[in-house]
């Protein structure tokens, strides 16, 4: 059974879905722009015969509170920071961490702050490393970091629309006809509701602040050997498969798979990725 609850952190109300026994290793997933813990909708199911899974809506995402930015100052080191407030309500102090896009960048920060937390790290399509930035696709994106004017805003505004989502979706899925028009329409949804424009806008804006935290991570992967599994689709153009190899200069123990996907491969391609996910833990999260 998966259980749909709410957490208050830091005065914000957190939704979250929870599976699995209390006293199973525990494994939490963190989902990516501009989606929410419903990515993970069908793995959990998967997962929770033999783990505690725990999957978030980030603040602004989901069915999170979504305050607006005059409100609350939507960074990825606030978010990271309410995922561990999060954590520690719910008595998790050891787990492995599935990541996914935006999700990245917060489990590096929660593996930064605490190495020994972390028992196990995958990586689906979440960058650790320079390596897979596509210069089309993150030019934009960088240059909006860079300077917030009309000019920038105007090169990035354009991922919000329902056609950018929904080519995330589809874009290098072999058959386009196994996603659910349901995913892309409930994130559009969601990220066109009075204000998210705003609170998206800010995070693409904070996103430049990621790289230069990879460093720190590299030296946690070298000091802790922590096991690692980056699963990719391989047809990803917003993060190439050059960001799951790079992972191996620095884990060279790191398992990787490529699959015939794109970014989102869980809605394409679960029954090819699930039982690596299951193997790869069932050996590794303690």
């Amino acid at each position: 059974m998966v259980h749909h609850r709410y957490a208050t952190v830091q005065g914000r109300k957190l939704f979250y879905r929870e599976a699995g026994a209390p006293d199973a290793p525990a494994i939490v997933l963190l989902h990516g722009y501009p989606t929410s813990s419903f990515m993970f909708r069908d793995l959990i199911p998967r997962l929770a015969d033999r783990f505690r899974v725990i999957a978030p809506d980030h603040l602004g995402f989901g069915l999170s509170d979504a305050p607006p930015v005059e409100e609350f100052d939507y960074t990825f080191d606030a978010l990271a920071d309410l995922t561990a407030g999060l954590l520690a309500t719910l008595g998790v102090e050891r787990y492995a961490v599935y990541t996914q896009d935006y999700g990245a960048p917060i489990a590096w920060r929660l593996a930064i702050a605490d190495p020994a937390a972390i028992t196990a790290v995958i990586s689906q399509n979440g960058n650790a490393y320079d390596d897979g930035f596509t210069d089309d696709f993150w030019a934009p994106v960088w240059a909006w970091g860079r300077e917030q004017t009309p000019e920038t805003e105007a090169g990035v505004r354009p991922a919000l629309s329902l056609d950018a989502i929904r080519w995330q979706y589809t874009h290098g899925v072999p058959d386009q006809t196994a996603i659910s028009p349901d995913t892309w329409l409930h994130d559009h949804a969601a990220v066109s509701r009075p204000g998210n424009d705003a609170v998206q806008l800010r995070l693409f804006a904070d996103y430049t602040n990621n790289p230069p935290l990879y460093p720190a991570l590299h030296q946690v992967l070298r000091d802790t050997r922590v096991p690692v599994l980056a699963i990719w689709g391989r047809h990803d153009e917003i993060f190439a498969p050059a960001g799951a190899q790079a992972f191996l200069r620095d884990a060279p123990h790191a398992e990787v798979h490529l699959l015939d996907g794109g970014h989102f491969l869980l809605e394409s391609h679960l029954d090819d990725a699930a039982p690596i996910i299951v193997d790869f833990l069932a050996r590794n999260a303690v």
